[in-house]
């Protein structure tokens, strides 16, 4: 039996409510689950109690955009308390940058001739966080691209000519706040910016320094080799592992939940995630 520690829901580009995706995991037989929606930590409360009723073990949880060196990085957090002050106003920030960004690309694509308003992004948006990927879903329904993907490539990435950058904390910087929230700080997916881990060291260094605990080994698009540095690289530094599917639902055709043919994600990882949380505490 698997376990998924990082998933998305419809509070911020998913596309199932927190209880569809808890429904899920317990269909699948999945024993934990952990929503780590972008930025955000809404959908936690509803999970929660999706999973009490459902028999699987949900572990609120957060994904984080961040900066380090001018490149992105992801940080996940796991169990940091949500109305922690600085947690809070942090992601007040956030959510608060992300919506100016939005407003910028609408503003590009209107003067590319492809008027969409804050209104019909709110509609596909639902609740919750809003960003690239709703409006990746309105050119898509619009029949302006075929796919998401397509839209990001021609539109809505670095470079491309609806693009707007947003504000991010630092890596170490986010690292710190989730700690003093009394989570755990875990750098997902390394080699997904970074293929060959080139740069992986150097970052790690600095990040276990601000109190990183653990690093994403379990992913789709991580190969054995790759897993294989990851884990010398984890037991370099007392790094915990941990391991999700990064499953955001329909939006990326394919794509399933930890389990079966996808990715498996050992139980026990989640046990020693708690006992280094008991540890600390």
């Amino acid at each position: 039996m698997s376990i998924d520690l990082h998933t998305h829901s419809n509070f911020s580009d998913g596309t199932m409510s927190p209880t569809e995706l808890v429904a899920l995991a317990s269909y699948k037989k999945i024993s934990a689950l952990a929503l780590t929606d972008h930025d955000t930590m809404a959908g936690t409360e509803e999970a929660v109690l999706a999973g009490s009723r459902m028999g699987v073990e949900v572990v609120p949880g957060i994904e984080i955009s961040v900066s380090y060196t001018q490149i992105e990085y992801h940080i996940l957090g796991y169990w940091a308390d949500s109305t922690n002050s600085v947690l809070a106003a942090a992601l007040a920030r956030l959510q608060g940058a992300r919506a100016e960004r939005n407003e910028k690309i609408l503003q590009k694509l209107h003067g590319l001739g492809i008027p969409v308003t804050s209104e019909e992004l709110q509609v596909v948006s639902e609740q919750g966080q809003t960003g690239r990927p709703h409006i990746a879903r309105i050119l898509v329904e619009r029949g302006v691209v075929k796919t998401m993907s397509q839209a990001f490539d021609q539109f809505l990435k670095k470079g491309e000519a609806a693009y707007a950058s947003r504000f991010a904390y630092g890596a170490a910087e986010t690292v710190s706040m989730i700690r003093q929230a009394g989570g755990l700080a875990v750098l997902a997916h390394p080699a997904q910016n970074d293929p060959d881990l080139v740069r992986l060291p150097a970052v790690l260094a600095d990040l276990v320094s601000a109190g990183l605990d653990g690093i994403e080994l379990y992913y789709p698009s991580h190969s054995n080799k790759v897993k294989k540095r990851l884990r010398a690289l984890a037991g370099q530094h007392d790094l915990l592992l941990t391991g999700g599917s990064d499953y955001h639902g329909e939006v990326r055709p394919g794509t399933s939940l930890a389990g079966g043919k996808n990715i498996f994600v050992p139980p026990e990882l989640l046990e020693k995630m708690k006992e280094r949380l008991r540890l600390r505490r």
